[in-house]
């Protein structure tokens, strides 16, 4: 017998629904108590988590200290007035004003970064890839070749600069010496305000052996595969470069230009040793200003604030570089995206 059209069970009655089995674990729905039903598992694993955060705890701390404070540190003394010695002075954006329309050496200062950069770093890449590429050879004595290159890279800064120093010498040095026997005009090199900047970019060339070594290890990732396969279908040395060989190694060159593009724009070495920005600021590198008007401008000893400012100014210049440089690189990167 039914009642309002629904089936009874077998004593005529309604059926009852079986209770469901309660789900355990740390996936659990919260109680009604309201409190969460992982804490059993935060209790389980809580010593594992503790022993995670104390190893880890060290280079928090260390990038908080060496890293976060000075950041921070640094931004507010940057729209202060401040020697290093006495009180910072809250001045606002009279700092970046004063830079931008008042100081005559910031935009002299920052078109020779510029321009250094555009000259060093396309020059770094060619000769630290045809290095590669030369060097990249089962052939004998090619380790020793290697290691030569190299080894401008680990001698002391100072002692190559001060060598490079005596070699641009217009009366005595090896670079005029060397162009007279070849019946070549002379030049002043570092005392010239066409060959100062040119001088400084041969300098860092003579160091490219860095650039060669992670062009070289990315040479060596390419399959040997593909340059049969191109010589079997007739491709010469030069196409199958610029066919193969070049768009495969197209993610280091990515990172060799970016690389290059931040120690061009943090180049200060050389022009401390050699040029101390001249003649005539034409090596005043934004790096090198930063120093001056912070330490050397003896007129208004110290200025750390207004240096200060600089410094943020420069940082915001390498980071829209490099952003465009990424930004701009999925035109050109090769990236093999197959999956196995």
């Amino acid at each position: 017998m039914t009642v309002s059209g629904r089936t009874p069970g077998r004593c005529g009655c309604r059926p009852t629904r079986r209770p469901s089995r309660p789900v355990s674990g740390p996936l659990a729905p919260a109680r009604a108590t309201g409190r969460p039903a992982s804490r059993k598992w935060w209790r389980k694993h809580r010593r594992d988590i503790g022993a995670g955060y104390l190893f880890i705890a060290p280079a928090i701390i260390g990038f908080l200290v060496l890293v976060g404070y000075p950041i921070i540190f640094s931004g507010y003394h940057a729209f202060t007035d401040w020697n290093g010695l006495t009180a910072a002075t809250w001045t606002g954006w009279h700092n970046f004003t004063y830079l931008f329309t008042q100081d005559p050496t910031f935009w002299p200062s920052l078109w020779a970064t510029l321009l250094f950069t555009l000259i060093s770093v396309p020059a770094t890449l060619i000769v630290g890839l045809g290095l590669a590429m030369l060097l990249n050879r089962a052939l004998a004595g090619v380790r020793w070749f290697r290691t030569i290159f190299f080894l401008p890279v680990v001698l002391p800064a100072v002692a190559v600069l001060t060598l490079w120093k005596y070699l641009y010498d217009p009366q005595y040095g090896l670079a005029n010496q060397a162009l007279t026997a070849l019946h070549l005009p002379t030049s002043l090199w570092l005392g010239s305000t066409q060959m100062a900047l040119p001088s400084i970019v041969i300098i860092g060339l003579w160091g490219c052996g860095a650039t060669m070594m992670i062009f070289l290890a990315g040479l060596q990732t390419v399959p040997a595969e593909l340059h049969e396969a191109a010589r079997i279908d007739g491709a010469g040395p030069i196409r199958a470069f610029f066919t193969i060989t070049l768009p495969m190694i197209t993610p280091i060159l990515l990172l060799q230009i970016v690389l290059q593009i931040n120690q061009a724009f943090q180049t200060f070495t050389p022009i401390q040793l050699l040029t101390n920005g001249g003649p005539e600021n034409t090596t005043n590198l934004l790096m090198y200003k930063i120093y001056f008007d912070g330490f050397q401008n003896f007129s208004k000893f110290p200025q750390l604030g207004y240096a200060t400012a600089e410094v943020w100014v420069l940082f915001i210049l390498v980071l829209i570089v490099t952003a465009l440089t990424l930004r701009t690189s999925s035109l050109w990167v090769y990236a093999d995206n197959t999956q196995d």
